[in-house]
């Protein structure tokens, strides 16, 4: 009969627990699986941003023996920010344990780890789903919390107006969805004053509804059934993706409530890929436990605690200090259609 004793081995320290959990598969997630977000272990809570503001200037022919005209330095500012928390836990109880028989050639060990680790794995994707609603939200320009209120609006940190809404009408059939598309390009590699370069691509999030308007309007239809039979001949979902004017939608799936994590039905996010310091996912260190006070950060930690006292529980906590960024929240742009 399985019991809490088996607590006791070195798989449940911290350390081991830790980098268990870190190998074990998660949920699966787009923007997370995309990889705009560049990793960035840091060895505190506390971090600052460094913000340069350089600018491409001509320069005023001179005569022979005129002194050079001086560069002009560049403005720079330090922003400070601070790495939430995301934690976590699950409780096995006593009662729970002794229903748990060990059969076969399976040790009691592995029995009891099976199912710790199988709480243990609901709890980590549950920080995921939420890492995947902070990634919606840094891509938007402001990083939600659960329950709505603002962790971070980068616009405000950085001291940037958000672009206006690009309202597409797709009632309108004369309309030209491609040319649309290629002016919101342009304006978000203009706004990025060298940060999107050669290799760089505009992608977007699009609402259930804005993807439908877009394969149907007139101005693109034809594409899309072109693009659908290739898909097909490749054996790839169509309706996982579709290139127009330059730019990729990608119809996003979020949560099956469609409100959790979510992308309204009538919008799209544009956002730049292959564009090397805009988007960033800062790691910060369990500066709460010994083990880990100013080591570098990683993406989960995990530790089991025990009813010391009475021997009646343990219970398994997980624990991220993730702080997704946009530092350049300017380039980003998003559209409201006027649907069928």
């Amino acid at each position: 009969m399985a019991s809490l004793d088996v607590f006791n081995s070195d798989a449940f320290q911290l350390t081991s627990l830790s980098a268990a959990i870190d190998r074990a598969p998660y949920l699966p997630t787009f923007l997370g699986s995309i990889g705009i977000f560049a990793p960035e272990p840091v060895r505190q809570r506390s971090i600052w941003v460094d913000e340069r503001d350089g600018a491409l200037s001509l320069i005023q022919t001179s005569a022979n023996g005129a002194p050079p005209k001086e560069l002009e330095r560049d403005t720079r500012k330090a922003r400070p920010f601070y790495v939430p928390r995301i934690a976590k836990s699950t409780t096995l109880h006593a009662s729970e344990i002794a229903g748990l028989r060990a059969f076969g050639t399976e040790s009691e060990q592995t029995v009891v780890m099976t199912e710790y680790m199988r709480r243990l794995q609901r709890v980590r994707n549950d920080i995921e789903l939420t890492k995947e609603n902070m990634r919606l939200g840094a891509l938007k320009g402001t990083v939600l919390d659960a329950d709505g209120s603002t962790i971070y609006n980068y616009y405000t940190e950085f001291g940037i107006t958000a672009a206006a809404d690009q309202t597409f009408d797709f009632t309108d059939d004369t309309a030209d969805f491609p040319a649309f598309c290629r002016g919101v390009a342009r304006g978000m590699a203009r706004s990025a004053k060298g940060a999107m370069a050669q290799g760089s691509s505009v992608h977007a999030l699009a609402g259930d509804g804005y993807f439908d308007a877009i394969i149907q309007h007139p101005s693109v239809n034809k594409l899309w059934l072109n693009w659908q039979a290739s898909a097909e001949l490749r054996g790839i979902d169509p309706f996982s993706q579709f290139t127009v004017g330059g730019i990729t939608f990608h119809n996003y799936r979020g949560t099956d409530d469609t409100t959790t994590v979510s992308v309204a039905t009538d919008k799209a996010h544009f956002f730049p890929m292959n564009a090397p310091g805009i988007f960033s996912e800062v790691m910060a260190p369990a500066d709460e436990f010994i083990p880990y006070v100013g080591a570098p950060g990683q993406s989960v930690y995990a530790m089991t605690i025990r009813d010391r006292d009475r021997d009646a529980w343990v219970r398994g906590e997980l624990y991220s200090y993730p702080l997704f960024m946009c530092k350049r929240p300017e380039v980003l742009r998003f559209s409201t259609g006027t649907l069928v």
